[in-house]
């Protein structure tokens, strides 16, 4: 079967490199953060007034945020429990794959170096019959395209 252009966003899993997981820790609703930038420091030239040079120094990666329904105990909770109730961070790399209509890999980013920074339960209201979601902020070094 042929892959259209562009891929759909909804097809993904998320692994985590982690000893002891379920399967409920590749399953996501969202994932963001994605994103890199370059930051530049600005160079003056002597006697050039119409512009200031550009030069890139490093780059700086956003956080990532992943959403899924509550998932009661998983090793990927249990990671997460360890650095904030016992701040014992331990980073772990993983990896986002895009997928087809046949569940094959389109694309992957490979995200090394994560560790948990915010760990989020939305809000319980009597009144909406909503599935509770659990959002994980993670700090990461950088990632790759696969």
């Amino acid at each position: 079967m042929a892959d259209y252009y562009p891929p759909v966003g909804f097809h993904f899993s998320v692994i985590f490199e982690l000893d002891q997981k379920s399967e409920l820790d590749i399953q996501f609703q969202e994932v963001s953060g994605l994103t890199v930038d370059v930051e530049m420091e600005s160079y003056v030239e002597g006697g050039e007034n119409r512009f200031t040079h550009g030069l890139p120094t490093r780059t700086r990666y956003a956080e990532l945020s992943l959403k899924r329904g509550m998932v009661v105990d998983s090793g990927l909770v249990k990671w997460c429990r360890n650095a904030i109730e016992n701040f014992v961070f331990q980073p772990i790399n993983l990896s986002i794959v895009l997928l087809n209509a046949s569940h094959e890999p389109l694309s992957s980013w490979q995200v090394v170096g994560a560790i948990p920074k915010r760990w989020e339960i939305s809000s319980f209201n009597a009144e909406q019959g909503s599935v509770v979601i659990e959002t994980l902020q993670l700090s990461y070094s950088y990632f790759l395209r696969g």
